[in-house]
């Protein structure tokens, strides 16, 4: 799944390809908020992205779809 994160004063979003359910972002995203101060997520790689809760501008969370090849229109 691919998600989108805004963050205040920077010019372009960060993008990340994550393995978590969108409930699980949620989740993280009530507790950066209310608990902890830090969204953490981990990357499809493995990887961890930290971002300051009072940073953050929006989050956007969708379904990573295939990417079709040719011209057909099914």
């Amino acid at each position: 799944m691919e998600v989108k994160i805004g963050i205040q004063s920077a010019p372009r979003e960060l993008v990340i390809e994550t393995e978590s359910e969108s409930g699980e972002v949620e989740a993280a995203l009530k507790a950066a908020v209310t608990e902890n101060g830090v969204l953490v997520l981990t990357t499809a790689k493995g990887g961890r992205v930290l971002v300051p809760a009072d940073k953050l501008a929006y989050l956007e969370i969708s379904s990573t779809e295939q990417r079709r090849v040719g011209f057909t229109s099914r």
